[in-house]
C-alpha cells in the first residue's frame, strides 16, 4: 500500500508551469528593454530598426554636455536636501504621533494624502502658489533658479513626508515595550532614550525611507517637469543653453524629444549612467545603513 507521504506534490511537479509565466514576463518586460537599451546607448539611431554602432562616442557627448554636468549636480543636491528634511520631518511627525495624543489617526491620514495625488498635478497646484506669493515680491519661481529649488524641495517634502511617516510609525510600535521600560527604570531621559533605544530600533525603518527618499530623489520627473520645466535658462559662453532647474531625468527626457534628431543615443548614454548612479547610490546607502541595524 502506497503511503500519503510518497505521494509526488503536484506542486513540485508543475513548478515551471507558475514560474514561466513571470520569469517569461519578466524578461519580455525588464531584460531584454533594458540590454536593447544599453545597445542603443553606444549606437547612432532615430528608430531602433535603423541603430548604427558608434561605439563610445554618445557616453563622451554625454560627459561633455554642459546641460547633463549642471542637472547631474543640481540632482545630487536636491537629493541630499531632500534626503534629510523629508526623513527628519517624517520622523518627527511618527513620534509625535505615537505618543497617545488625541486625534492622531486622524493626523495620520491628513499628513498621507498628499502622496495620493500626482506629481504632475502637485506640480501645477504648487506652481499656482508660489507665484501667487512670490508675484507680490515682482519676480516668480520661473526668473530665479533658487526659487526654483526650494520650491521643488517644498513639493517633495509635502508629498513624500506623509509616506514617509507611515514607514516610521510602523518602525516605532515595532521598539520592544520592555527595552523602553527598562530604559524609564534606569532613569534615562527622553532624548537618551530616543537616540539610544529608539532610534537603533527603527534602523530598518530608516533604511527603507533613506533609500526611498535618495532614490526618488534623483530620479524626480513629473514634478520637476511641471513645477519649473527647468527654468530659468542661462546662456554659457560657447552658446549652448542650461536650464538651471533641470533635474537629471527632466535631462534625459528633453535630450531624446529635442529638436537634434540625432541625440537620442545620446539620450540613451545618459540613461545608462544615470541607471548606474542610481543603483550604485542605493545599493551603498543600503550596505551603510544596514550594518546600522541591531538584531531584536
Amino acid at each position: 500500500m502506497r503511503k500519503k507521504n510518497s505521494l509526488p506534490n503536484p506542486i513540485k511537479r508543475w513548478w515551471w508551469l507558475f514560474l514561466g509565466p513571470v520569469v517569461a514576463a519578466f524578461i519580455i518586460g525588464f531584460v531584454w528593454p533594458f540590454l536593447q537599451g544599453i545597445y542603443l546607448s553606444f549606437c547612432k539611431f532615430r528608430l531602433v530598426s535603423d541603430a548604427k554602432f558608434i561605439g563610445i562616442d554618445n557616453y563622451l557627448k554625454a560627459f561633455s554636455d554642459a546641460s547633463f554636468v549642471h542637472s547631474f549636480w543640481y540632482s545630487a543636491l536636491f537629493a541630499v536636501v531632500s534626503l534629510v528634511l523629508i526623513n527628519v520631518l517624517a520622523f518627527a511627525a511618527a513620534y509625535a504621533l505615537t505618543q497617545g495624543i488625541k486625534g492622531s489617526n486622524l493626523f495620520r491620514t491628513v499628513f498621507f494624502m498628499p502622496n495620493l495625488i500626482g506629481g504632475i498635478v502637485l506640480g501645477h497646484i504648487w506652481s499656482m502658489i508660489f507665484d501667487g506669493i512670490l508675484s507680490k515680491f515682482g519676480t516668480s519661481i520661473l526668473l530665479e533658479s533658487k526659487y526654483g529649488f526650494w520650491g521643488l524641495i517644498i513639493l517633495m517634502c509635502w508629498q513624500q513626508v506623509g509616506y514617509m511617516m507611515i514607514i516610521y510609525i510602523a518602525g516605532l510600535q515595532a521598539v520592544p515595550g520592555e527595552m523602553l521600560e527598562a530604559a524609564k527604570i534606569d532613569g534615562a531621559t527622553n532624548a537618551q532614550t530616543l537616540f539610544k533605544v529608539t532610534i537603533p530600533n527603527v534602523m530598518p525603518s530608516i533604511t527603507i525611507c533613506t533609500f526611498l527618499s535618495l532614490t526618488n530623489g534623483f530620479k524626480l520627473f513629473d514634478q520637476n517637469l511641471a513645477l519649473t520645466a527647468g527654468q530659468p535658462f542661462q546662456i554659457q559662453p560657447d552658446g549652448t543653453t542650461v536650464k538651471t532647474t533641470e533635474m537629471l531625468a527632466l535631462n534625459i527626457y528633453n535630450t531624446f524629444y529635442g529638436q537634434n534628431a540625432n541625440a537620442q543615443g545620446t539620450a540613451q548614454a545618459k540613461a545608462v549612467i544615470f541607471f548606474i548612479l542610481v543603483a550604485g547610490l542605493g545599493l551603498a546607502q543600503l550596505a551603510f545603513t544596514r550594518r546600522k541595524e541591531v538584531q531584536q
